[in-house]
Protein backbone atom coordinates (compact mmCIF):
# COMPACT_ATOMS: atom_id res chain seq x y z
CA UNK A 1 0.00 0.00 0.00
CA UNK A 2 1.09 3.26 -0.71
CA UNK A 3 2.20 5.55 2.09
CA UNK A 4 -0.35 8.50 2.55
CA UNK A 5 1.55 11.87 1.05
CA UNK A 6 -0.29 15.38 2.46
CA UNK A 7 1.45 17.41 0.75
CA UNK A 8 0.80 15.82 -2.73
CA UNK A 9 -2.86 15.82 -1.73
CA UNK A 10 -3.07 19.44 -1.01
CA UNK A 11 -1.13 19.94 -4.28
CA UNK A 12 -3.41 18.28 -5.95
CA UNK A 13 -6.72 20.04 -4.57
CA UNK A 14 -5.01 23.25 -5.88
CA UNK A 15 -4.54 21.83 -9.38
CA UNK A 16 -8.33 20.56 -9.01
CA UNK A 17 -9.88 24.05 -7.73
CA UNK A 18 -8.41 25.70 -10.98
CA UNK A 19 -11.45 23.51 -12.97
CA UNK A 20 -13.88 23.75 -10.50
CA UNK A 21 -13.77 27.57 -10.19
CA UNK A 22 -14.44 27.69 -14.35
CA UNK A 23 -17.23 25.22 -13.80
CA UNK A 24 -20.85 27.47 -14.75
CA UNK A 25 -23.55 27.85 -12.61
CA UNK A 26 -25.61 25.24 -14.33
CA UNK A 27 -22.33 22.66 -14.56
CA UNK A 28 -22.22 23.01 -10.38
CA UNK A 29 -26.04 22.55 -10.27
CA UNK A 30 -26.36 19.46 -12.11
CA UNK A 31 -23.20 17.72 -10.62
CA UNK A 32 -24.89 18.44 -7.05
CA UNK A 33 -28.00 17.16 -8.04
CA UNK A 34 -26.25 13.87 -9.19
CA UNK A 35 -24.62 13.87 -5.51
CA UNK A 36 -27.59 13.70 -3.57
CA UNK A 37 -29.46 11.47 -5.75
CA UNK A 38 -26.45 9.15 -5.63
CA UNK A 39 -26.12 9.00 -1.55
CA UNK A 40 -29.82 8.54 -1.47
CA UNK A 41 -29.21 5.45 -3.42
CA UNK A 42 -26.56 3.97 -1.49
CA UNK A 43 -28.49 5.11 1.92
CA UNK A 44 -28.23 1.19 3.05
CA UNK A 45 -24.59 0.79 2.32
CA UNK A 46 -23.88 4.22 3.89
CA UNK A 47 -25.85 2.77 6.90
CA UNK A 48 -24.20 -0.42 7.02
CA UNK A 49 -20.71 1.66 6.60
CA UNK A 50 -22.20 3.90 9.62
CA UNK A 51 -22.72 0.77 12.09
CA UNK A 52 -19.35 0.28 12.23
CA UNK A 53 -18.16 3.39 12.92
CA UNK A 54 -21.30 3.09 16.10
CA UNK A 55 -19.82 0.01 17.17
CA UNK A 56 -16.54 1.17 17.44
CA UNK A 57 -17.58 3.98 18.99
CA UNK A 58 -19.05 2.69 21.69
CA UNK A 59 -16.03 0.41 22.11
CA UNK A 60 -14.16 3.45 23.33
CA UNK A 61 -17.00 4.68 25.17
CA UNK A 62 -17.82 8.02 23.32
CA UNK A 63 -19.97 9.64 24.83
CA UNK A 64 -23.66 10.10 23.96
CA UNK A 65 -23.45 13.52 22.51
CA UNK A 66 -20.75 12.19 20.14
CA UNK A 67 -22.66 9.02 19.19
CA UNK A 68 -25.60 11.29 18.11
CA UNK A 69 -23.28 13.31 15.96
CA UNK A 70 -22.06 10.55 14.25
CA UNK A 71 -25.33 8.05 14.17
CA UNK A 72 -26.89 8.03 10.15
CA UNK A 73 -30.82 7.05 10.01
CA UNK A 74 -32.71 6.78 6.71
CA UNK A 75 -34.07 10.39 7.63
CA UNK A 76 -30.44 11.95 8.13
CA UNK A 77 -29.00 10.48 5.37
CA UNK A 78 -32.52 12.08 3.40
CA UNK A 79 -31.40 15.13 5.16
CA UNK A 80 -27.78 15.13 4.00
CA UNK A 81 -29.48 14.85 0.32
CA UNK A 82 -31.74 17.57 0.51
CA UNK A 83 -29.43 19.76 1.99
CA UNK A 84 -27.51 19.37 -1.50
CA UNK A 85 -30.59 20.19 -3.30
CA UNK A 86 -31.21 23.22 -1.05
CA UNK A 87 -27.55 24.54 -1.98
CA UNK A 88 -28.76 23.57 -5.85
CA UNK A 89 -31.57 26.19 -5.30
CA UNK A 90 -29.37 29.01 -3.71
CA UNK A 91 -28.56 31.82 -6.13
CA UNK A 92 -24.67 31.33 -7.19
CA UNK A 93 -22.70 33.96 -5.52
CA UNK A 94 -19.35 33.46 -8.25
CA UNK A 95 -18.98 35.77 -10.57
CA UNK A 96 -21.59 38.82 -9.07
CA UNK A 97 -20.13 42.41 -9.54
CA UNK A 98 -20.86 44.55 -7.02
CA UNK A 99 -20.81 48.44 -6.12
CA UNK A 100 -19.65 49.30 -9.77
CA UNK A 101 -19.31 52.69 -9.78
CA UNK A 102 -17.84 55.39 -12.16
CA UNK A 103 -14.87 57.58 -11.57
CA UNK A 104 -14.54 61.20 -11.83
CA UNK A 105 -11.60 60.03 -14.75
CA UNK A 106 -14.10 57.43 -16.48
CA UNK A 107 -13.24 54.42 -14.70
CA UNK A 108 -15.50 51.93 -13.68
CA UNK A 109 -14.28 50.01 -10.36
CA UNK A 110 -16.37 47.36 -8.85
CA UNK A 111 -16.07 44.48 -6.73
CA UNK A 112 -16.71 40.66 -8.33
CA UNK A 113 -17.48 37.26 -6.23
CA UNK A 114 -14.59 34.84 -6.53
CA UNK A 115 -13.68 31.44 -5.25
CA UNK A 116 -10.70 31.21 -2.31
CA UNK A 117 -9.33 28.21 -3.86
CA UNK A 118 -9.11 25.04 -1.54
CA UNK A 119 -10.73 24.70 1.90
CA UNK A 120 -9.84 21.95 4.23
CA UNK A 121 -12.16 21.04 6.58
CA UNK A 122 -11.40 19.12 9.51
CA UNK A 123 -13.94 17.59 11.92
CA UNK A 124 -15.01 15.13 14.55
CA UNK A 125 -18.19 12.85 14.11
CA UNK A 126 -20.18 14.52 11.81
CA UNK A 127 -20.50 12.40 8.50
CA UNK A 128 -23.02 14.63 7.52
CA UNK A 129 -19.93 17.76 7.03
CA UNK A 130 -18.24 15.37 4.28
CA UNK A 131 -21.13 15.80 1.80
CA UNK A 132 -22.61 18.98 2.65
CA UNK A 133 -19.05 20.78 3.21
CA UNK A 134 -18.60 19.09 -0.34
CA UNK A 135 -21.52 20.69 -1.89
CA UNK A 136 -21.27 24.31 -0.53
CA UNK A 137 -17.64 24.12 -1.73
CA UNK A 138 -17.92 23.09 -4.99
CA UNK A 139 -21.18 25.75 -5.85
CA UNK A 140 -18.93 28.34 -4.50
CA UNK A 141 -15.95 27.34 -6.73
CA UNK A 142 -13.19 25.94 -4.28
CA UNK A 143 -11.67 22.24 -3.92
CA UNK A 144 -12.06 20.81 -0.32
CA UNK A 145 -9.60 18.57 1.51
CA UNK A 146 -11.79 16.89 4.37
CA UNK A 147 -10.37 15.38 7.44
CA UNK A 148 -13.08 13.65 9.35
CA UNK A 149 -11.93 11.68 12.91
CA UNK A 150 -11.03 7.75 13.33
CA UNK A 151 -14.59 7.40 14.92
CA UNK A 152 -16.43 8.65 11.64
CA UNK A 153 -14.08 7.29 8.90
CA UNK A 154 -15.88 3.91 7.51
CA UNK A 155 -18.90 6.63 7.14
CA UNK A 156 -17.21 9.53 5.52
CA UNK A 157 -15.55 6.91 2.98
CA UNK A 158 -18.53 5.84 1.94
CA UNK A 159 -20.49 9.17 1.30
CA UNK A 160 -17.12 10.73 -0.73
CA UNK A 161 -17.66 7.31 -2.58
CA UNK A 162 -20.91 8.62 -3.59
CA UNK A 163 -19.69 12.08 -4.23
CA UNK A 164 -16.26 10.59 -6.48
CA UNK A 165 -18.42 8.36 -8.77
CA UNK A 166 -20.55 11.60 -10.00
CA UNK A 167 -17.27 13.67 -10.11
CA UNK A 168 -16.50 10.22 -12.66
CA UNK A 169 -19.42 10.39 -14.30
CA UNK A 170 -18.77 14.06 -15.33
CA UNK A 171 -15.10 13.19 -16.21
CA UNK A 172 -14.33 15.77 -13.12
CA UNK A 173 -10.79 16.12 -11.46
CA UNK A 174 -11.59 13.30 -8.28
CA UNK A 175 -8.97 15.94 -6.41
CA UNK A 176 -12.02 18.66 -6.33
CA UNK A 177 -13.25 16.85 -2.89
CA UNK A 178 -10.73 14.88 -1.21
CA UNK A 179 -10.90 12.48 1.96
CA UNK A 180 -7.94 11.67 4.01
CA UNK A 181 -7.46 8.10 4.55
CA UNK A 182 -5.49 8.30 7.32
CA UNK A 183 -6.57 9.42 10.74
CA UNK A 184 -3.51 9.87 12.59
CA UNK A 185 -2.90 12.84 14.33
CA UNK A 186 0.23 13.57 12.76
CA UNK A 187 -1.88 13.99 9.62
CA UNK A 188 -3.30 16.95 11.06
CA UNK A 189 -0.08 18.21 12.16
CA UNK A 190 1.07 18.14 8.10
CA UNK A 191 -1.91 19.58 6.98
CA UNK A 192 -1.79 22.94 8.74
CA UNK A 193 1.42 23.18 6.76
CA UNK A 194 0.22 23.03 3.41
CA UNK A 195 0.08 26.90 2.89
CA UNK A 196 1.56 26.90 -0.23
CA UNK A 197 -1.86 24.32 -1.55
CA UNK A 198 -4.86 25.48 1.31
CA UNK A 199 -6.11 28.68 1.43
CA UNK A 200 -8.59 27.78 4.49
CA UNK A 201 -8.70 25.74 7.26
CA UNK A 202 -12.34 25.60 8.95
CA UNK A 203 -12.26 22.75 12.19
CA UNK A 204 -15.53 21.34 13.27
CA UNK A 205 -15.75 19.25 16.81
CA UNK A 206 -14.15 20.20 20.31
CA UNK A 207 -12.89 22.99 22.08
CA UNK A 208 -9.63 21.21 22.06
CA UNK A 209 -9.46 20.32 18.15
CA UNK A 210 -10.28 23.98 17.38
CA UNK A 211 -7.72 25.20 19.75
CA UNK A 212 -4.90 22.84 18.43
CA UNK A 213 -5.72 23.55 15.20
CA UNK A 214 -5.91 27.38 15.73
CA UNK A 215 -2.51 27.51 17.80
CA UNK A 216 -0.55 25.08 15.06
CA UNK A 217 -2.15 26.23 11.80
CA UNK A 218 0.35 28.41 9.25
CA UNK A 219 -2.82 28.82 7.64
CA UNK A 220 -5.96 31.03 8.18
CA UNK A 221 -8.49 29.56 10.46
CA UNK A 222 -12.37 30.05 11.15
CA UNK A 223 -13.06 29.68 15.02
CA UNK A 224 -15.36 28.67 16.18
CA UNK A 225 -14.48 27.23 20.29
CA UNK A 226 -17.54 26.46 21.65
CA UNK A 227 -21.71 27.50 21.99
CA UNK A 228 -22.41 28.83 25.51
CA UNK A 229 -25.60 30.33 24.16
CA UNK A 230 -27.71 32.13 27.28
CA UNK A 231 -31.41 32.33 27.31
CA UNK A 232 -32.61 35.73 29.16
CA UNK A 233 -35.98 36.34 30.52
CA UNK A 234 -37.00 39.57 30.54
CA UNK A 235 -39.40 41.07 33.11
CA UNK A 236 -42.01 41.90 30.14
CA UNK A 237 -41.78 38.20 28.77
CA UNK A 238 -44.53 36.50 28.11
CA UNK A 239 -43.87 33.16 30.62
CA UNK A 240 -45.61 30.85 27.93
CA UNK A 241 -43.33 32.04 25.23
CA UNK A 242 -40.27 31.90 27.53
CA UNK A 243 -40.99 27.94 28.67
CA UNK A 244 -41.82 26.73 24.75
CA UNK A 245 -38.37 28.55 23.57
CA UNK A 246 -36.35 27.31 26.86
CA UNK A 247 -37.57 23.70 26.55
CA UNK A 248 -37.20 23.29 22.15
CA UNK A 249 -33.69 25.57 22.64
CA UNK A 250 -32.41 22.97 25.07
CA UNK A 251 -34.54 19.45 24.51
CA UNK A 252 -34.83 19.06 21.27
CA UNK A 253 -30.62 18.64 20.32
CA UNK A 254 -28.88 19.17 23.59
CA UNK A 255 -25.75 17.76 21.44
CA UNK A 256 -25.70 20.61 19.19
CA UNK A 257 -23.53 23.87 19.74
CA UNK A 258 -26.96 25.88 19.47
CA UNK A 259 -28.58 24.69 22.30
CA UNK A 260 -29.26 26.74 25.17
CA UNK A 261 -26.63 26.15 28.44
CA UNK A 262 -27.29 29.34 30.56
CA UNK A 263 -30.97 30.97 31.68
CA UNK A 264 -30.86 34.06 33.07
CA UNK A 265 -34.39 35.17 34.36
CA UNK A 266 -35.26 38.73 35.68
CA UNK A 267 -35.85 39.24 39.52
CA UNK A 268 -39.28 40.22 39.38
CA UNK A 269 -40.40 37.50 37.09
CA UNK A 270 -38.35 34.39 38.72
CA UNK A 271 -41.20 33.22 41.34
CA UNK A 272 -43.63 33.11 38.29
CA UNK A 273 -41.38 31.51 35.60
CA UNK A 274 -39.40 29.01 37.67
CA UNK A 275 -41.70 26.88 38.44
CA UNK A 276 -43.25 27.06 35.23
CA UNK A 277 -39.51 25.85 34.14
CA UNK A 278 -39.08 23.52 36.68
CA UNK A 279 -41.94 21.44 35.59
CA UNK A 280 -41.12 21.65 31.62
CA UNK A 281 -37.49 20.73 32.15
CA UNK A 282 -38.41 17.37 34.47
CA UNK A 283 -39.90 16.02 31.70
CA UNK A 284 -37.14 16.05 29.92
CA UNK A 285 -34.74 14.75 33.07
CA UNK A 286 -32.53 18.21 32.67
CA UNK A 287 -30.02 17.93 35.12
CA UNK A 288 -30.18 21.93 36.53
CA UNK A 289 -27.11 23.60 37.78
CA UNK A 290 -28.94 26.61 40.00
CA UNK A 291 -27.83 29.99 41.80
CA UNK A 292 -28.61 30.39 45.23
CA UNK A 293 -32.15 32.36 44.15
CA UNK A 294 -33.54 29.49 42.15
CA UNK A 295 -32.25 26.31 43.39
CA UNK A 296 -35.42 25.85 45.77
CA UNK A 297 -37.48 26.02 42.63
CA UNK A 298 -35.81 22.96 41.26
CA UNK A 299 -36.23 19.34 42.67
CA UNK A 300 -32.09 17.91 43.12
CA UNK A 301 -30.89 20.92 41.34
CA UNK A 302 -26.87 21.28 42.15
CA UNK A 303 -25.50 24.97 43.03
CA UNK A 304 -24.51 26.35 40.21
CA UNK A 305 -20.48 27.41 40.05
CA UNK A 306 -18.85 30.15 38.01
CA UNK A 307 -17.46 26.99 36.02
CA UNK A 308 -21.24 26.05 34.93
CA UNK A 309 -21.34 28.99 33.60
CA UNK A 310 -18.34 28.66 31.09
CA UNK A 311 -19.78 25.40 30.75
CA UNK A 312 -21.09 23.90 27.22
CA UNK A 313 -23.01 20.73 28.42
CA UNK A 314 -24.20 19.06 25.19
CA UNK A 315 -26.42 17.46 27.19
CA UNK A 316 -29.99 17.63 29.04
CA UNK A 317 -28.26 19.65 31.58
CA UNK A 318 -28.97 23.66 32.37
CA UNK A 319 -27.15 26.72 34.48
CA UNK A 320 -29.94 28.85 35.82
CA UNK A 321 -29.23 32.53 37.65
CA UNK A 322 -31.59 34.69 38.97
CA UNK A 323 -30.63 38.40 37.37
CA UNK A 324 -31.38 41.78 39.58
CA UNK A 325 -32.24 43.67 36.36
CA UNK A 326 -31.56 43.99 32.64
CA UNK A 327 -28.16 45.75 32.83
CA UNK A 328 -27.02 42.45 35.31
CA UNK A 329 -28.17 39.75 32.72
CA UNK A 330 -26.07 41.94 29.74
CA UNK A 331 -23.29 41.87 32.51
CA UNK A 332 -23.44 38.24 32.77
CA UNK A 333 -23.58 37.53 28.90
CA UNK A 334 -20.88 40.09 27.92
CA UNK A 335 -18.77 38.18 30.70
CA UNK A 336 -19.32 34.44 29.98
CA UNK A 337 -20.15 34.69 26.03
CA UNK A 338 -18.67 32.37 23.97
CA UNK A 339 -19.77 34.71 20.61
CA UNK A 340 -22.01 32.06 19.38
CA UNK A 341 -25.94 32.38 19.67
CA UNK A 342 -27.96 34.88 22.64
CA UNK A 343 -31.68 35.19 23.09
CA UNK A 344 -33.99 38.05 25.09
CA UNK A 345 -37.55 36.59 25.43
CA UNK A 346 -39.62 39.92 25.89
CA UNK A 347 -42.99 41.55 25.06
CA UNK A 348 -40.97 45.21 25.14
CA UNK A 349 -40.04 46.28 21.94
CA UNK A 350 -37.80 49.11 22.73
CA UNK A 351 -35.96 46.39 25.13
CA UNK A 352 -35.92 43.51 22.21
CA UNK A 353 -33.67 46.64 20.37
CA UNK A 354 -31.58 47.30 23.14
CA UNK A 355 -30.67 44.06 23.89
CA UNK A 356 -30.17 43.64 19.82
CA UNK A 357 -27.71 46.41 19.74
CA UNK A 358 -25.82 46.33 22.84
CA UNK A 359 -25.10 41.99 22.56
CA UNK A 360 -22.78 41.25 19.42
CA UNK A 361 -22.55 37.93 19.45
CA UNK A 362 -22.81 35.90 16.07
CA UNK A 363 -26.27 35.48 16.14
CA UNK A 364 -29.08 37.35 18.45
CA UNK A 365 -32.31 36.72 18.65
CA UNK A 366 -35.33 38.03 20.35
CA UNK A 367 -38.67 35.64 21.09
CA UNK A 368 -37.10 33.05 19.09
CA UNK A 369 -35.53 29.68 19.72
CA UNK A 370 -31.98 29.37 19.79
CA UNK A 371 -32.33 26.18 17.47
CA UNK A 372 -32.67 28.31 14.91
CA UNK A 373 -28.88 29.66 14.60
CA UNK A 374 -28.21 27.33 11.81
CA UNK A 375 -27.16 27.86 8.52
CA UNK A 376 -30.28 26.16 6.76
CA UNK A 377 -33.04 27.84 9.10
CA UNK A 378 -30.98 31.22 8.47
CA UNK A 379 -31.29 31.17 4.80
CA UNK A 380 -27.84 29.79 3.87
CA UNK A 381 -29.26 26.87 2.57
CA UNK A 382 -26.59 25.09 4.09
CA UNK A 383 -23.78 25.93 6.96
CA UNK A 384 -19.85 25.11 6.27
CA UNK A 385 -19.33 26.13 9.96
CA UNK A 386 -19.71 28.54 12.39
CA UNK A 387 -17.10 31.70 12.82
CA UNK A 388 -16.93 32.98 16.39
CA UNK A 389 -14.29 35.63 15.41
CA UNK A 390 -15.07 38.44 13.37
CA UNK A 391 -12.51 38.50 10.66
CA UNK A 392 -13.90 37.24 6.93
CA UNK A 393 -17.00 35.66 8.32
CA UNK A 394 -19.25 35.51 11.61
CA UNK A 395 -22.02 33.02 12.21
CA UNK A 396 -23.19 30.55 10.11
CA UNK A 397 -20.94 30.09 7.27
CA UNK A 398 -22.68 29.93 3.77
CA UNK A 399 -21.88 29.85 -0.11
CA UNK A 400 -21.06 33.63 0.63
CA UNK A 401 -18.23 33.02 3.20
CA UNK A 402 -16.33 30.53 1.14
CA UNK A 403 -15.40 33.31 -1.49
CA UNK A 404 -13.74 36.93 -1.39
CA UNK A 405 -13.49 39.65 -3.92
CA UNK A 406 -11.37 41.07 -6.67
CA UNK A 407 -11.62 44.33 -7.74
CA UNK A 408 -13.07 45.08 -11.64
CA UNK A 409 -11.52 47.75 -13.02
CA UNK A 410 -12.91 48.67 -16.61
CA UNK A 411 -11.41 51.75 -18.89
CA UNK A 412 -11.30 53.46 -21.99
CA UNK A 413 -7.71 54.06 -22.39
CA UNK A 414 -7.13 56.13 -19.16
CA UNK A 415 -3.42 56.64 -18.11
CA UNK A 416 -2.63 57.74 -14.58
CA UNK A 417 -1.12 61.61 -14.35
Amino acid sequence: MTEFNMQHMAQQAKVASRQVAQLTTTEKNELLSDMAQAIRHESQNIINENQKDLVAGRDKGLSEAMLDRLTLTPERIEGIAQAIIDIVNLPDPVGNIANMQLRPNGLQVGKMRIPLGVISMIYESRPNVTAESAALCIKAGNAVVLRGGSEAIHSNLALANCIHQVLAKYELNPHMVSVIPDTSRSVIEQLLKQRDSIDLVIPRGGEGLIRYVTENSQIPVIQHFKGVCHLYIDEYASLTKATDILVNGKTQRPSACNAIETVLVHRSVADKFLPLASKALAEFNVRIHACINSISFFDNAIPATTDDYHAEYLAQEVAIKVVEDYDAAIGHINEFTSDHTEVIVSQDTSRCQQFIRQINSSVVMANASSRFSDGGQLGLGSEIGISTSKLHAYGPMGLESLTTEKFVVVGDGQVRN
